[in-house]
């Protein structure tokens, strides 16, 4: 990353850095952009079943929805999106930069099938593709980012990695994810997700999620708010939505 850093866009006089990511702004970001959010549904529904035969779906449909309202709201610079695979993430967070009219995504992953399955017209002026270990390569540069997507490789050894050369370093306020935290009924003692909600603990940071298995009450009030907007249709099977959502502090 090496174009000049500025902050996220905003209505004057408001710091979208300040909101709590927490069940209620997310209940309300979903009233918010319910069209734009079922028009993007259908897109990324052909891309997956029409378009693309090579994609494979790695978020689950609440999280990925998640994912793309919190960039509309926070309207970022720059994301970082570290573990692409095929690209299913890669392209929620494109559509969700294309729709605010600004943005530009970066991605890393050691595997490049993204680059055969995210379509042109979604990538070209606001996607740049780097190939490589992350670990090594020196080109993130967490100071910079205004949204931070993780989904790599699940070990505790690369959440040791991000949570003392990464976290750290990302300014206060800026929303993080990280895929595949509640996967199970109990978090591995051995996981990423051990790791990362230790890390998380002994800062006082409370984690949002959608995961059933840890926040039933949560999973079920989206479900009915996706029902209530006509949005209950599933765009392809799954229903764990283990990623974790928090500010940086």
């Amino acid at each position: 990353m090496t174009e000049a850093h500025t902050r996220p866009l905003g209505k004057p006089g408001e710091n979208r850095l300040d909101r709590p990511i927490d069940l209620a702004h997310v209940v309300k970001l979903y009233a918010t952009y319910a069209d734009d959010l079922a028009r993007v549904r259908e897109e990324q529904r052909r891309l997956l079943t029409v378009d693309e035969p090579r994609m494979r779906a790695r978020l689950d449909d609440i999280e990925a929805e998640i994912t793309y309202l919190l960039v509309r709201d926070v309207r970022p610079a720059l994301v970082a999106e570290i573990g692409t695979f095929y690209g299913w993430s890669t392209t929620w967070l494109l559509r969700a930069l294309r729709d605010n009219g600004t943005g530009r995504l970066h991605s890393y992953d050691i595997v490049d099938h993204v680059r055969r399955t995210v379509p042109a017209e979604l990538s070209a002026g606001r996607w740049t593709f780097h190939q490589g270990d992350v670990r090594a390569s020196g080109q993130l540069r967490p100071d910079t980012v205004d949204f931070l997507f993780i989904d790599a490789a699940h070990t505790a050894s690369f959440a040791r990695w991000y949570t003392r050369q990464v976290l750290p370093r990302v300014r206060t306020g800026v929303p993080v994810s990280v895929h595949d935290v509640h996967q199970r009924l109990q978090v591995g003692p051995f996981s990423e997700g051990r790791v990362v909600l230790g890390w998380l603990g002994s800062r006082g940071i409370a984690p949002f999620t959608a995961a059933p298995r840890a926040a039933r009450e949560a999973y079920e009030t989206i479900v009915d708010v996706k029902r209530s907007l006509g949005l209950a249709e599933p765009v392809h099977a799954g229903g764990r939505n283990p990623m974790i959502f928090f500010r940086a502090q």
